[in-house]
């Protein structure tokens, strides 16, 4: 790795310009721009050499800055981007080294300001700067959720990345979660729906109600690996956990129970997918992705070919893959009797407006059933919940 030398100059004496400025009281300087012996000093008392890395106009970025000091302690070290954002770090015990705690971010110009002091009180003060290079490619990511949200007690913290990430320990060690109450939880790796990597952050258990939430993904500066680029900013976002909420549906009864605070508030008769195929529903814990209305849905985008087309009510998402809750009125005189949907767990118009009222992102589905076409896959909208607590933090990559 290469190096900036900061040449400490007499505060009296210039004997040329120097590409590190500098200054070290009394104590004259060489002709190449090191700190020379003062005349009264003892043996071995110098002001001191100090060095850089990473340096120069090109320099790589993605590794922390390091000033060096030799013969001299380092009292104080200032490292400042063109924006005026310091690079924060820390003095080593015996003052010869000092490290930012964040790495050097890809196309940043940075200026350095280093003091320091001789064994004999002697203090010099030497500057320096240097700019990282571009990055070739640049990794983006899409968060949830969004920021000052109000989420239900299932909801992870969800990151997926635009490039692929091969350098998952060292994206991971960038992620810190911190919560109002100590709240357990875990990181855990996995493909999302779109085939792109994606990391979340879920609890042991489900969320205690009122926990205030904080993500602050660290990652400027730091490289996805082969192929994914460098990320060239940071993301955050803090949300509240609301009312424990649990949607619970036996599709073997039929019935679909709105639990708050562990106590049924309304069961309702639904029909679940038909058994026997394709046209199952899923089972485990789904969460509700989003609330999205009145839409179109269409058996072309889920494998099922030309089976329907139409416009539904009160829509609510739980998985990638298609499955939904929402109101069925042509499947009215199977609410409660019988499985006779496309997968989606339909209800009446009255009961759909009903629940679509109640519920927020977030709130897990918890649906069992003899005759469904397997669990929730994690990366199948966020079905995190269906690995135990110990597979779960096994897809951590710092495990």
């Amino acid at each position: 790795m290469s190096h900036i030398r900061l040449r400490l100059a007499a505060a009296a004496i210039l004997l040329a310009p120097l590409t590190a400025c500098s200054s070290a009281t009394g104590t004259p300087a060489t002709a190449d721009g090191r700190a020379g012996v003062k005349a009264d000093a003892k043996a071995g008392d110098r002001p001191g050499t100090v060095s850089v890395t990473p340096s120069g106009q090109y320099a790589r970025p993605g590794e922390p800055v390091r000033v060096t000091s030799s013969g001299a302690r380092l009292t104080s070290v200032t490292v400042t981007d063109a924006d005026g954002h310091k690079l924060a770090g820390k003095v080593s015990a015996d003052g010869s080294t000092w490290t930012s705690f964040r790495k050097a971010a890809p196309g940043t110009a940075y200026r350095v300001t280093a003091a320091t002091r001789s064994k004999d009180g002697g203090t010099g003060s030497s500057t320096a700067s240097f700019t990282t290079a571009d990055a070739d490619r640049v990794n983006k990511v899409d968060w949830r959720p969004g920021a000052d949200a109000t989420v239900g007690v299932a909801q992870p913290v969800s990151l997926v990345f635009d490039n692929r990430v091969t350098n998952k320990a060292e994206v991971e060690k960038q992620l810190k979660i911190s919560t109002s109450n100590g709240t357990e939880g875990s990181w855990g790796w996995m493909q999302d729906w779109t085939g792109k990597d994606r990391v979340d952050w879920r609890p042991k258990s489900y969320w205690k109600p009122g926990t205030r939430v904080t993500l602050n993904a660290e990652l400027n500066g730091t490289d996805s690996g082969t192929g994914g680029g460098w990320f060239v900013r940071d993301y955050t976002t803090t949300f509240t956990v609301g009312a424990r909420q649990i949607v619970k549906v036996d599709l073997d009864r039929h019935r679909l129970t709105l639990e708050r605070d562990g106590r049924a508030v309304r069961e309702i008769p639904v029909s679940g997918g038909t058994p026997g195929g394709d046209r199952r529903s899923w089972r485990g814990t789904a969460v509700l992705l989003a609330k999205e209305g009145t839409i179109n849905m269409n058996s072309e985008t889920v494998g099922l070919g030309d089976a329907y087309d139409k416009m539904v009510d009160y829509s609510m998402r739980l998985t990638w893959s298609g499955m939904y809750a929402h109101a069925a009125p042509r499947n009215a005189s199977f609410f409660g009797r019988e499985n006779h949907s496309s997968g989606c767990i339909g209800m009446s118009d009255a009961n759909a407006k009903w629940i679509y009222g109640q519920l927020r992102p977030g709130d897990p589905f918890e649906i069992k059933g003899a005759e469904t076409k397997g669990t929730v896959a994690p990366g199948n909208g966020f079905g995190d919940w269906n690995l135990s607590w110990d597979d779960w933090q096994a897809t951590s990559a710092l495990r």
